[in-house]
């Protein structure tokens, strides 16, 4: 997934630079272009993607379906009680597999820890989309680069983005622990915010190191959550296989970290007359933010390693 969602981070790469290209000669050309290979992409989806497995004779995916008395969400006041930590979802078995319904907006916020990771994901796609729209602008009155050198320069960190995002799901997957990998990188990743803006222009190799470290450190979350985690809670066990509930959890999560991307970039140009020192403090807060939605959900991991080691020992 990590791979996978290194696209985005690509996307942004091409953009700076296309944009860079134009800014100083033919600046509507920064729009074209890109307008262009959006055209062009989707005409390619349009014709050759293939939306479901069952269209090229493969078997669609089944997750956490073990016999047919596995539960799926339903409001009933019959309904068997299935939990997860500190939550509590009320689910039924499933009359057959034809009869699947696509789960409700309530019932998916239901499913334990889509409202955390959803909030989680607000205060991180706050900081990335400000470090993508204001960084090059940083770069070029702090580090006093022209702007076609600041538009590349700002790309190291997609760059650092898509290294933090494969590494991310790495550690998640060896780990098991998706909440626990998140707060760790979003907890490094605030002093290291604090370090770049008091020494990260004091040359080259520090502003290279520090872009790539920060970049790495705040995407990482942010790719991981907008893929293995949707993935995880939209075929949650209480779901029983139903693959009608992905798309309504992935657009809850995504959808709740798209109001964090339009905030930053607005708090970021309200604040940015009073000094970059408070842009810096603003984005750093969200980082501690994002941390503290996942603390329940770090503490439930934790919870299960310590009693997967007492066996261990046990045996």
């Amino acid at each position: 997934m990590g791979v996978w969602n290194s696209h985005t981070s690509v996307g942004n790469i091409l953009g700076s630079l296309i944009a860079g290209a134009f800014v100083s000669t033919a600046w509507g050309m920064s729009f074209i272009v890109p307008g262009l290979i959006i055209a062009s992409t989707g005409i390619l989806c349009f014709f050759f993607l293939v939306e479901k497995p069952e269209d090229v004779n493969c078997t669609p995916p089944q997750h956490h379906v073990e016999d047919d008395e596995e539960p799926i969400i339903q409001n009933s006041s019959n309904s068997d009680s299935t939990s997860y930590g500190a939550c509590a979802i009320t689910a039924e078995p499933l009359e057959g597999a034809e009869d699947t319904e696509a789960i409700s907006f309530c019932g998916a916020l239901r499913i334990p820890g889509v409202v955390e990771f959803s909030l989680c994901l607000l205060f991180a796609k706050l900081v990335s989309y400000t470090f993508l729209y204001w960084l090059p602008l940083y770069i070029s009155n702090v580090a006093h680069f022209n702007a076609k050198d600041a538009g590349d320069m700002s790309t190291l960190f997609d760059v650092g983005g898509i290294v933090g995002g494969i590494a991310a799901g790495l550690v998640s997957d060896y780990s098991g622990g998706r909440a626990t990998t998140c707060c760790v990188m979003l907890l490094t990743a605030a002093p290291m915010l604090f370090l770049y803006n008091y020494i990260g222009h004091s040359s080259i190799g520090t502003t290279v190191g520090m872009l790539l470290l920060c970049g790495g450190l705040v995407n990482g979350p942010y790719a991981l959550i907008t893929t293995a985690v949707s993935a995880d809670l939209g075929t949650h066990e209480s779901l029983r296989g139903n693959s009608r509930a992905l798309s309504t959890v992935t657009a809850i999560i995504d959808g709740t970290g798209s109001v964090g991307a339009a905030l930053g970039p607005l708090l970021a140009g309200l604040i940015s007359p009073s000094g970059w020192n408070n842009v810096f403090y603003m984005l750093i807060s969200a980082d501690v933010l994002a941390c503290l939605f996942l603390s329940r959900l770090v503490y439930k991991e934790a919870q299960g390693w310590c009693g997967h080691f007492r066996r261990l020992k046990e045996t």
